[in-house]
């Protein structure tokens, strides 16, 4: 009776998937597409067991019935011919096959379920990995039942051998776990309003810290301006929980000085929280307070080398004398310039061979190669001056109508050079020269200051564009 429960257990999920194919058209194939990131053991080693190379294996098809079946021949005809002993260690063998294919992975998911409550991420998303733990738990019931079927009969109570009695502690331990696992309450949420985020003072938790609560509120994606939400996989994480691995990724990185940055807290399954680590973790946010301030210092190092290379050049000396002259060292990170007026938004234009270009209430002037900057010399004229093409390898005038006469260009560092339209509103000429353009396409690091524009703005009423150079 053992034998046919044994086998019937193993053929049962694939007899009920093949009446329900035929009944409903559907063969219950799924398909599932998760990530996680972190290193986990127990998921490390069960990622290294070969599971698809071993279902191609005949013998454990269906649950394992051809293998349930082979050793019940086995086992019979060694009882036939009074072979008693050598028929129970051919059940056996195969009892412990069909454990060892199944035990493993319910073994290493408690692992890791045990060293850290997110590692059970790692294995897919929740509905997926009871699923599994449960089928892994179904198909030990044949491998239980042989080996119920071909003990020994015993007259008294004989003391186990030590594989029984440890197939007897893992069993009973992992079903503990799994009812105080199924039992624990899922834990609370606590609202946005019930964590104060916006600081009214009316928050409802009690028992967390200022730091707890802001920790929470950021995680969770309530202090977002922005519509960003919050860290992926964490929104709906009970408080205890994300306070839990918030506190462990703490220590982790007080340890290395607060440096969020560091092999051993990138590495860590909960490695997404370091985004909100900074409102929890005093070391973390003293180590991005310092290095705030370093990659400040860097920048500003960085901007000051810019400004001096463009410094060294020598001054532009007009022809005639402009109403304002100014120098300013500008950056780009998408190749131009631009100029636009106060309160007025004019459409994106078309650069004049690839230097300038403009539009009613807004300019366009080439800078680098997408990123970098320029040494620039604006001046602005009453009147039309002097052609000068020596010594520039582009000059190019367009047309330019000035709506409000406050036409100005800025940069992505947010310097501006202003009072371009010396004669207020209406029709002006810009006529931009430019050198150093060919060096910063022919070397992948072209030297500071390598490009340098002179942009002069002086009215006009001709609006078709001319190329002098």
């Amino acid at each position: 009776m053992l034998w046919a429960a044994a086998l019937v257990t193993a053929l049962a999920p694939d007899l009920y998937d093949w009446a329900s194919s035929l009944l409903t058209a559907d063969d219950g194939s799924r398909f599932y597409a998760y990530m996680s990131s972190g290193w986990c053991l127990g998921h490390e080693i069960d990622s290294m067991i070969p599971e698809y190379l071993i279902g191609q294996v005949p013998l454990f098809w269906y649950g394992g019935a051809p293998l349930i079946v082979l050793a019940l021949a086995g086992w019979h005809a060694s009882v036939r011919t009074g072979r008693d002993r050598l028929g129970r260690i051919v059940a056996r063998v195969a009892a412990v096959v069909l454990l060892l294919q199944r035990l493993p992975g319910v073994v290493l998911l408690l692992l890791d379920g045990a060293l850290d409550p997110a590692c059970v991420a790692a294995w897919g998303p929740s509905e997926l990995v009871s699923w599994r733990l449960v089928w892994d738990l179904y198909f030990l019931v044949p491998a239980v039942l042989i080996l119920l079927a071909v003990r020994a009969p015993r007259g008294a109570f004989v003391r186990r051998g030590r594989f029984a009695r440890t197939m007897a502690t893992v069993l009973t331990v992992t079903a503990v776990l799994l009812v105080a696992v199924q039992a624990a309450p899922p834990g609370k949420v606590s609202t946005e309003r019930e964590l104060d985020c916006a600081g009214f003072g009316d928050g409802t938790v009690k028992g967390l810290s200022e730091a707890e609560k802001k920790f929470l509120c950021d995680v969770r994606g309530y202090n977002d301006f922005y519509g960003l939400g919050g860290i992926e996989g964490w929104e709906d994480a009970p408080d205890r929980v994300v306070l839990s691995q918030g506190h462990h990724l703490c220590g982790l990185a007080t340890r290395h000085g607060g440096d969020v940055n560091v092999p051993a807290v990138q590495d860590a399954p909960h490695a997404q929280l370091r985004g909100a680590l900074g409102s929890l973790c005093p070391a973390v946010a003293r180590w991005q307070e310092q290095e705030g301030k370093r990659k400040q210092e860097e920048e500003a190092a960085y901007f000051l080398e810019k400004q001096k290379a463009c410094a060294r050049h020598p001054l532009h000396r007009p022809k005639i004398k402009p109403v304002r002259q100014k120098h300013a060292t500008m950056f780009t990170e998408s190749w131009t310039i631009p100029g636009f007026e106060d309160e007025y938004v004019g459409d994106d234009p078309d650069l004049v061979e690839d230097l300038v270009g403009s539009e009613r209430g807004a300019l366009a002037i080439w800078a680098a190669d997408e990123i970098g900057h320029a040494c620039v010399t604006v001046e602005s004229y009453r009147r039309r001056p002097p052609l000068e093409t020596k010594g520039w390898d582009e000059v190019v005038e367009v047309g330019y109508d000035s709506p409000r006469g406050t036409l100005a260009l800025s940069d992505s560092q947010g310097t501006s050079v202003t009072g371009l339209t010396a004669a207020g509103p209406g029709s002006y000429r810009v006529r931009v020269h430019l050198r150093g353009r060919k060096l910063v396409y022919q070397v992948p690091y072209a030297p500071d200051g390598a490009v340098e524009l002179l942009i002069m703005v002086f009215p006009g009423k001709e609006k078709k564009p001319a190329v002098y150079r």
